[in-house]
């Protein structure tokens, strides 16, 4: 008996000694580690790196993990403790999606963990060890390289603009490990004013207030990084003097912190500003900083391909016209030739009758009926005589006679009676 009990006790010695291994290498690690006993599962112990990750106002033992985690309900990890408890079988997560925390405090977390079964010195399970690595940093930059490919393909294939800067800003509201609600206001040609480019969630009220905003110094966060060309982060727009003129306004849409970076393109040139709002005050991480800059240079790229193509369709625009124009011109031309050769071919014709009538009046000087209507004849009486250059001479009526004063050059009023072409034209 003396033998058996020293065995157990040596055991027993073992395990915790073993335990408390553990909890010397999982202590500093970044790894989260927990020990719960019983069915249960009374938290035990727990490393550093498991009460920074669950919320530091929850770091307390001797509770079970549902009470001190309730927001666990539901999502299944409770019942796999349940069964590696029952069954004495470890088990091993990837990648695992868990919402810690509750209401708008709630955040997504990925977990890749082991639920491994303690056992005593009879090989009765007595509780489980929790090990696990978060990998929600991992998954989010997969996400975002999945997120950015597809908004290069839309760039690529000239999907339209106000679709790609919606797209980009839902993506990053997606993405954030808070919540943030993204602007991206498009720069005027002159650089002096910001017009509405994208802002899926926030009020319209405000999209609409802030539409044609001036770029200056103390404008806001977005007039203000545009104008000085780098990023201008304002943690708490309740007391940041850029925000004197838009507190109100940000107080009625819900906005306490505004970051605000300028979207430049390759030459330097102002396009727009890329802007992360959030509901309460707060100062950006690096990770923050990072994923604003990707999404700005991706918006300096749609942008600056959409003013390319803007530019390519004025061009053809303005060549169509251009072209439009010259058919024009020429039809234009063309038909006055035919006129002029009309013209030219009537002269040409009462030239002709001008030469028969003058020959016609040796014989009788002044006929009774009109001598210049062609082929056809005039019954109207001859009351103008009219001559040319070249000394040929016809009568005819008011009509005819002025036909022959527009077509045929040198044609002149030559009866004596009416004065000449002066007094005729202003009879």
């Amino acid at each position: 008996m003396t033998a058996v009990s020293d065995q157990r006790s040596t055991a027993v010695s073992a395990g915790e000694s073993a335990e408390e291994d553990l909890r010397a290498l999982f202590g500093q690690s970044i790894a989260v580690f927990a020990s719960l006993v019983g069915p249960t599962h009374v938290v035990e112990t727990a490393n550093p790196a498991f009460f920074a990750t669950i919320g530091e106002d929850r770091a307390r033992t001797g509770v079970p993990l549902s009470e001190l985690m309730p927001e666990l309900a539901g999502q299944g990890f409770v019942a796999l403790l349940d069964e590696v408890y029952r069954t004495g079988e470890p088990y091993t997560g990837r990648d695992a999606r868990i919402v810690l925390g509750t209401g708008p405090q709630a955040r997504e977390v990925f977990f890749d963990f082991t639920y491994e079964p303690r056992r005593d010195a009879s090989g009765t399970v007595t509780g489980i060890r929790v090990i696990g690595v978060e990998t929600t940093q991992v998954k989010h930059a997969q996400r975002l390289m999945v997120e950015h490919r597809a908004m290069l393909e839309q760039i690529a294939r000239q999907a339209p603009l106000a679709e790609v800067l919606d797209g980009m800003a839902r993506c990053i509201e997606n993405l954030a490990p808070e919540q943030v609600l993204v602007s991206v206001l498009l720069a005027d040609p002159d650089g002096r004013h910001l017009r509405h480019g994208a802002a899926p969630s926030l009020p319209e009220f405000y999209n609409q207030a802030i539409d044609g905003i001036a770029t200056g110094e103390g404008v806001g966060s977005c007039g203000t990084a545009a104008h000085r060309r780098e990023p201008v982060i304002v943690t708490d727009i309740a007391t940041d003097p850029f925000w004197d003129d838009f507190r109100d306004l940000a107080e009625r849409a819900g906005l306490a912190a505004c970051w605000s970076m300028p979207v430049l393109a390759r030459d330097g040139s102002l396009l727009g500003t890329f802007a992360m709002y959030h509901r309460t005050p707060r100062v950006p991480q690096d990770t923050d900083l990072a994923l604003a800059r990707v999404f700005a240079d991706t918006a300096a790229l749609a942008i600056e391909r959409h003013h390319v193509e803007q530019a390519k369709i004025a061009a053809e625009a303005r060549a169509k016209a251009a072209h439009e124009e010259l058919a024009k011109a020429v039809r234009a031309e063309r038909q006055l030739r035919a006129e002029a050769e009309q013209r030219a071919a009537a002269a040409a014709e009462l030239a002709d009758r001008m030469r028969a009538a003058a020959a016609a009046q040796a014989a009788r000087p002044h006929p009774e009926h009109c001598q210049l209507g062609g082929a056809q004849g005039c019954a109207a009486p001859a009351k103008v005589k009219i001559a040319d250059s070249w000394g040929d001479a016809a009568w005819g009526c008011e009509s005819h006679v002025e036909e022959a004063i527009l077509n045929v050059r040198s044609v002149f009023i030559a009866s004596e009676e009416l004065g000449g072409l002066a007094a005729y034209v202003n009879r």
